[in-house]
């Protein structure tokens, strides 16, 4: 059994604010000098960049279904082993989806900072913060920040509505770098964000001066303030799993190189970690500015924003004949959403203008206006069910033999509904994105190892 502070920041909805809450919390502890671990609940690529770049460490993705429990609880005890604080960013709303952030709250008994913009609210706050709270019965609960606070004055009408004094824990004002509000920089916003989410951490030349405000700012909350000792109260027990499972060496010997840059990032650092676990080593490259692939058996290009990279994806013709020089060769090349968008012939882009992509499967992709497909999906490969998810603005049109599609979590594949899974020779490509550790055995399928029955 492992003791550490742990809290899970939640708010009452998308937009709130937790993702700087929780990013300027790590921060604000990490040059304290503390150990800080923090995870993301869901499954989301871009706030976790925000994540690493405020505590220094690896940033893992916390969901009871894609996950599964054992998984999370195997997680969470090797963090605390080794933390000071563990802090779990929620996904949406508190008790949106399923399973949604309380669920994991009440599951691992970590209590929840609720997080509430507060800008356009004086005692609603409270209603809002007690709703939160008593919504559902034995919910672990640490107390309530209110977000974009305009004034000190607004600040004591908020404290004031809570009908728990306790539950008060400070109200982070409207943020400012040097002299001038963020508000005014980047896209008005402290972390900027587009179609898919935030801007990650390393597309920004100031990002950890963006932290260093936000933490300064925090710094200023009871929040802010509590010392190691204080935050004993929200310790939780972290008992370690009673088994654990091996992950199969299917891909023993094997090199696969994974590619990482401005247009593919969409990288879950638990499936690099699990293409280690199963024997593999892992180069990554840079399917944008590399003109050719490092020796490897496998590829495996993730998803990001290739719709935002269209002339420097064609223009890098060696890429794009090295990539083809491998699939020829027979050689397995797994490509999810982003990556699979940059295979086909074409892109239609949101203003209706088209460009070329690398040409490697048939047919076009189209980029839309709104969602065209989000959430939890699970996909079976070669009898083995992997469990991932799906987020894209695009859609595709292809000729690519289909061999799977996705299904949602507890329901049967439907004929030409959920996501393809096109084959075209060594190449495997679907917009899902895939969590690795579900299915070590789908994915050495895909990626050329061992199979296992």
């Amino acid at each position: 059994m492992t003791r550490c502070p742990a809290l899970l920041i939640a708010a009452p909805a998308s937009g709130q604010g937790k993702t700087t809450v929780t990013a300027a919390l790590a921060r604000l502890h990490t040059r304290q000098g503390r150990r800080v671990r923090v995870f993301k609940c869901g499954p989301d690529f871009l706030d976790p960049h925000w994540h690493l770049l405020a505590s220094g460490a690896p940033v893992h993705q916390l969901d009871l279904w894609m996950n599964g429990e054992a998984d999370c609880a195997q997680r969470l005890h090797d963090a605390a082993v080794e933390s000071d604080l563990i802090l779990i960013e929620g996904v949406m709303g508190l008790f949106d989806g399923s399973p949604s952030a309380a669920d994991l709250a009440r599951h691992f008994a970590v209590p929840v900072l609720a997080v509430v913009d507060a800008s356009a609210m004086a005692g609603t706050f409270g209603a809002l913060a007690y709703g939160l709270r008593h919504y559902r019965p034995g919910l672990p609960w640490a107390g309530v920040l209110a977000n974009r606070v305009g004034s000190a004055r607004h600040a004591d009408m908020l404290r004031d509505g809570l009908q728990d004094a306790d539950d008060w824990m400070g109200a982070l004002m409207r943020v400012q770098l040097g002299n001038a509000p963020l508000a005014a920089k980047a896209g008005a916003a402290l972390l900027p964000e587009r179609h898919l989410g935030l801007v990650a951490a390393h597309e920004l030349d100031d990002s950890l001066q963006r932290l260093d405000a936000a933490a300064d700012a925090l710094a200023a909350t009871p929040l802010g303030q509590m010392t190691l000792e204080d935050l004993q109260r929200w310790a939780v027990d972290f008992p370690a799993p009673a088994s654990t499972v091996a992950v199969p060496a299917l891909l023993a010997g094997r090199t696969v190189a994974v590619g990482r840059d401005a247009a593919f990032c969409f990288i879950y650092a638990a499936n690099v970690q699990c293409l280690e676990q199963m024997g593999a080593s892992v180069m990554f490259f840079s399917p944008l500015h590399d003109a050719v692939l490092p020796d490897c058996d496998a590829v495996w290009l993730p998803g990001g924003y290739p719709e935002l990279y269209t002339a420097k994806i064609a223009a890098n013709t060696g890429m794009q004949a090295s990539l083809r020089a491998h699939v020829a060769a027979g050689k397995p090349l797994w490509a999810e959403c982003g990556g699979m968008m940059a295979l086909f012939d074409s892109i239609t882009l949101a203003d209706g203008s088209a460009a070329p992509l690398w040409g490697l499967l048939p047919g076009r992709v189209t980029m839309q206006k709104r969602l065209a497909a989000l959430g939890p999906q699970q996909l079976t490969v070669a009898g083995h069910t992997l469990r991932g998810h799906t987020f894209h603005y695009s859609t595709s049109d292809s000729s690519a033999p289909v061999v799977s599609r996705t299904a949602r979590p507890h329901e049967a594949v439907a004929p030409d509904a959920g996501e393809a899974l096109y084959q075209q020779g060594s190449i495997h490509a679907s917009y899902f994105h895939a969590w690795f550790p579900s299915s070590p055995e789908a994915v050495a399928h895909l990626l050329g190892g061992q199979s296992k029955a």
